[in-house]
């Protein structure tokens, strides 16, 4: 079976910085594969893209320009917020504002997103929005395990049930 518009496709992979020398990000060798259903965007455009055609067994090797991928950094995603929006009860929580972490925020429309604490100041916090992965390009290896149809509550939920996917 071939991976085309609305498989079931499981593949297992290592992903890495730039080329296939450069820093291994993540890899499911030794775990679960990824499964993902093809075409309904729940991947990166030009992963898919790569994927295309490919049979059970096929080996894929390719990379993807970060502005493809995750995009540019963009300094402008860098925000300072005041330090006392952090206050629960009148004191910041223990190791909160620590830079690296990442912080679940809402904005005033009621939006959901993740701000990583790029510095901590005296009187402001800078947030960065950008994807971690921002800025970086991408080099996949791997192969397929899996290609098979797409059940019609998969494609209604728009994601795969079962072993690799979610479990209602």
């Amino acid at each position: 079976m071939t991976i085309e518009l609305n498989k079931v496709v499981s593949v297992h992979y290592n992903l890495n910085e730039g080329t296939s020398e450069g820093q291994l990000v993540e890899s499911t060798n030794g775990g679960e594969p990824l499964a993902f259903i093809y075409g309904v965007g729940m991947m990166i455009p030009a992963f898919e893209a790569n994927l295309a055609g490919l049979t059970i067994g096929d080996t894929f090797a390719f990379g993807i320009l970060a502005a493809e991928a995750y995009g540019e950094y963009d300094p402008t995603a860098l925000v300072e917020v005041p330090k006392q929006i952090f206050e629960h009860e009148g004191a910041i929580p223990d190791g909160l504002l620590e830079v690296g972490n990442v912080l679940p925020l809402q904005d005033p429309e009621g939006n959901r997103m993740q701000g990583m604490v790029a510095h901590v100041g005296d009187e402001n916090v800078k947030l960065d929005f950008n994807h971690p992965m921002a800025g970086v390009d991408l080099f996949f290896t791997g192969h397929v395990e899996t290609v098979r149809d797409a059940e019609p509550a998969e494609l209604e939920h728009g994601h795969v049930h079962g072993a690799g996917g979610h479990h209602h």
